[in-house]
Parts: C-alpha cells; sequence; structure tokens
C-alpha cells in the first residue's frame, strides 16, 4: 500500500476556489473550522467579482494559501500559513471527504512545517485545535507538536524549528524513506546552500536536514551520491542521468544539477526506491531503476 502523500501548490485557481467552497458548504468539513462562514463568504465575493483564472494573489492577502493535492494531483484539502515575527500558525483542512482515513492530515501538517521551518524561516509554529477534534489533535502529537494550553473547547499546540530538526533527524517527522549522504557530499551542499539564492532551495536543505550522513568509504553502493549515475523511471519514461553541481550541469548529457526538481529529489536514495515529488507543479513518480555509476563505489573518492 502506497504510504500518504501530499503536495502543498502555492497557485489558487478558479477552479480551486469552487472546490473550497463546496468543501465549506459541507457541515462535517467545517465542524471544527471556526473561521470557516467568513472564509466561505470571501470566497464567493471574490468570484463573483473578479473574472481571473488565477487567483493566487487575493488569498495571500492575510497569510499564505496553498492548496492540497493528492498524489494523482487531485485537490484535497488545503494548509494556511500566517506569520507574526518569528511565530507561524498553521491551518490545514482535508476538505474532500473521500479522502478522510487515508492519513492526508499527517502529510499535509508535514509539507506545511516544512515551508514554516524551511523557507519562510519561522522559529515556532503554532495550532489551534478544537478540543473534540481528535482525529487532528492525533495528527499533530504525531508530528512532534507538543500542548501549549487549554480550554474546554480549544487546545494550542506547539513545536520550535529546533525540535522539528531533531525530529527530522530521527526519522520521526515525516512518512518519506530515510537516505543517505557522505560527509564530504554533506559538507559541499552546505556551503553551496550558503551561496546560492534559488528560493526553492529550501527543499534541498530539508533533505540534507533528514538525511543519514555516513563516511564516503562506508556509503552503500547502490545509493545515488554526488556525481552518481542513475537510471530513473519517471512517470512512463526511462532516462539515464547523472547527478551534478550546479557548474557541471548540461541538459542536453543529462547532467542534472542538484539544485533541479529531480536532483533533489533523487538524492541519497538507493536502488528500487520509489519517490513522489513535485515538479513543475506537478506530482511526478520517480522510481531509482539502477545506480550505473557511484565515486565512492569506483574509489573516486576526489570527485
Amino acid at each position: 500500500m502506497s504510504k500518504p502523500y501530499i503536495m502543498l501548490s502555492p497557485e489558487i485557481t478558479r477552479a480551486n476556489a469552487l472546490d473550497l467552497m463546496e468543501w465549506l458548504e459541507d457541515e462535517s468539513v467545517t465542524r471544527y473550522l471556526s473561521d470557516s462562514r467568513h472564509v466561505s463568504r470571501f470566497i464567493e465575493q471574490v468570484i463573483g467579482r473578479v473574472q481571473l483564472p488565477t487567483l493566487t494573489h487575493l488569498f495571500n492577502r492575510d497569510g499564505r494559501f496553498f492548496m492540497a493535492y493528492d498524489r494523482h494531483n487531485v485537490p484535497v484539502g488545503f494548509v494556511r500559513l500566517v506569520q507574526t515575527g518569528s511565530t507561524c500558525e498553521i491551518v490545514l483542512v482535508i476538505g474532500n471527504r473521500d479522502s478522510w482515513g487515508r492519513k492526508l492530515g499527517a502529510s499535509a501538517l508535514g509539507e506545511g512545517m516544512k515551508l514554516a521551518f524551511f523557507e519562510m524561516r519561522a522559529e515556532r509554529l503554532v495550532a489551534k485545535i478544537q478540543a473534540e477534534n481528535t482525529r487532528s489533535v492525533n495528527a499533530f502529537v504525531r508530528c512532534g507538536f507538543a500542548l501549549e494550553s487549554e480550554t474546554l473547547t480549544l487546545k494550542s499546540f506547539s513545536i520550535t524549528s529546533e525540535q522539528y530538526r531533531r525530529h527530522l533527524r530521527k526519522g520521526t517527522a515525516g512518512s518519506r524513506p530515510a537516505i543517505y549522504v557522505t560527509e564530504f557530499d554533506e559538507s559541499r551542499l552546505r556551503s553551496l546552500l550558503a551561496l546560492e539564492q534559488n528560493p526553492d532551495l529550501f527543499k534541498l536543505e530539508h533533505e540534507i536536514e533528514r538525511a543519514i550522513v555516513v563516511d564516503a568509504r562506508q556509503v552503500a553502493p547502490n545509493v545515488i551520491t554526488m556525481n552518481s549515475k542513475a537510471l530513473l523511471q519517471l512517470n512512463d519514461e526511462s532516462i539515464e542521468v547523472a547527478l551534478v553541481y550546479p557548474e557541471d550541469a548540461n541538459g542536453s548529457a543529462r547532467k542534472l544539477s542538484i539544485c533541479s526538481g529531480i536532483g533533489t529529489a533523487i538524492l541519497g536514495y538507493r536502488e528500487g526506491d520509489a519517490i513522489d515529488w513535485r515538479i513543475s507543479n506537478r506530482t511526478s513518480q520517480i522510481r531509482i531503476e539502477k545506480v550505473l555509476y557511484q565515486p565512492e563505489a569506483a574509489g573516486d573518492f576526489h570527485l
């Protein structure tokens, strides 16, 4: 059985707004959402007033809004992040009732935490949950949130950036398989992160932070390290690629930069691993068919 997977997209289309309105008219969805009526009225006004295909800027006026898609690129809910200083508040809803029970809430929460701590650089993430909403309470606790305060009707949870990073290192903050990075590659990649200005590099930083760091002479020969060559199955296409640093990238020669979507996605995975990853605003399925060359296995430790 496939593990739960959610992709968060910052683009909000008119079709998304219609989905949101449908979800917010369902009392079983809005039961624990305190501002559902306000949100529903806002969306209705936007759809009636603005005749644009993309409504992203309107949804991001008082925070950041993301549509949540499953691995089949079907919208199933949303995540909202509102930052005040170094603290960020998260609200998430799985609005598609057919998706309930698939543990997509915890997956959406994991993606929201990644955005809050690595892209938005929040130091603390908080959530306010109705006391009776046991499904959400359990999901937040599983993801490392701790109860901060409570009343008869409301529970407040929080997690700090450092606590989240500790969960990442322990492998308890997500459902993705473990990845392996050599000490040498980790050092060079952290130096790259300090110099590059690519806004999507927070994804690479997240992967490095959760990686199991190993000695170059002890890494398994079927792991994709920097400068490795591998045969991938990308959706329905077989491609042979080399994973390289940005200065060595060459699309025509299938030399993929570690800063590219596929490059970041495959770092540290083994032969046989399957990955769902957001590429060009869609979820793609990637399978590592074979590691054709690995510098460490070949004794090329200078690469």
